[in-house]
């Protein structure tokens, strides 16, 4: 799984090269980056919930990020208003991020020449509440296989979960199963999972889901959602077994948390990247 960005960089899904277990994260929404409550998402502007507005410019995290050496981040654009900062982070650590939100056939190309590693890509492959295979094949063409990330972000519905679209407000008929997982594979170099019941709540993550993606999963996949201390990396680092990295958002410190500190998680991905 490996190809070239625009800048001559080695591209691979960032599980084979530094075996990282954090990964960071810049979500952006009205050009600003913040830490929202993910189930709120798309909800009535009364309704959202933010936990975390920065100071900051999504391109200073981008330049924290690469100076930490932090791979397999992502990028992800809650609406519309944030090409500019999305672009910025990009080009502060060009290579180095992957770019969701918004992506589809007629913008994909433009990401990864501003920067993106990867795209990541949800709601323009979901039509009717189901996979368009026909639109996967096009983007997988389109762009490669290798640099292509699928967002599954989920919710729970009974004892399954299932794929939510559009901000996350809308429930698919595409549960996440072993056999989902194999197909969609079979399209893309890794998944990103965000747990959206738990999402921002920074009441621990949703380690069933955890466990469900590290035994089904036949690719590496990041999950996200809930993350409230460093022993909720330590966990998903062992119900993960090598197959899912996990993302922290509200609990970390240089987003306005207390549960876990930035450089902390740094120094755990140092210490993993030594023992591989």
């Amino acid at each position: 799984m490996t190809g070239k960005s625009p800048h001559g960089l080695a591209l691979k899904s960032a599980r084979f090269y530094g075996s990282p277990v954090f990964r960071p994260c810049i979500d952006l929404h009205e050009g600003k980056v913040k830490q929202l409550v993910g189930g709120t998402l798309g909800a009535a502007t009364e309704a959202l919930r933010t936990n975390f507005v920065s100071e900051k410019s999504s391109a200073e995290y981008a330049a924290l990020y690469r100076r930490d050496g932090l791979l397999g981040g992502h990028v992800i654009l809650l609406g519309p208003g944030n090409e500019e900062a999305a672009r910025a982070a990009l080009s502060a650590y060009p290579g180095g991020l992957q770019v969701g939100g918004g992506v589809n056939l007629d913008n994909a190309s433009a990401w990864l020449d501003a920067g993106a590693s990867h795209v990541v890509v949800t709601s323009w492959v979901f039509q009717a509440g189901r996979v368009d295979f026909e639109r996967l094949a096009q983007l997988e063409q389109r762009v490669g296989k290798e640099r292509l990330v699928l967002d599954l972000s989920c919710r729970r519905r009974g004892d399954d979960y299932w794929v939510v679209t559009d901000r996350w407000q809308t429930f698919t008929d595409v549960s996440v199963s072993q056999e989902t997982l194999a197909r969609l594979a079979e399209s893309c170099a890794e998944f990103l999972v965000h747990a959206v019941d738990v999402e921002g709540l920074c009441r621990g993550v949703d380690a069933e889901l955890v466990e469900k993606l590290t035994a089904w999963s036949p690719i590496p996949s990041t999950y996200a959602g809930g993350a409230s201390s460093l022993a909720d990396l330590e966990l998903v680092t062992e119900l993960g077994r090598g197959r899912v990295d996990l993302t922290i958002g509200s609990a970390l410190d240089i987003f306005g948390g207390s549960g876990v500190r930035y450089d902390d998680v740094v120094a755990f991905n140092r210490r993993k990247s030594a023992s591989v």
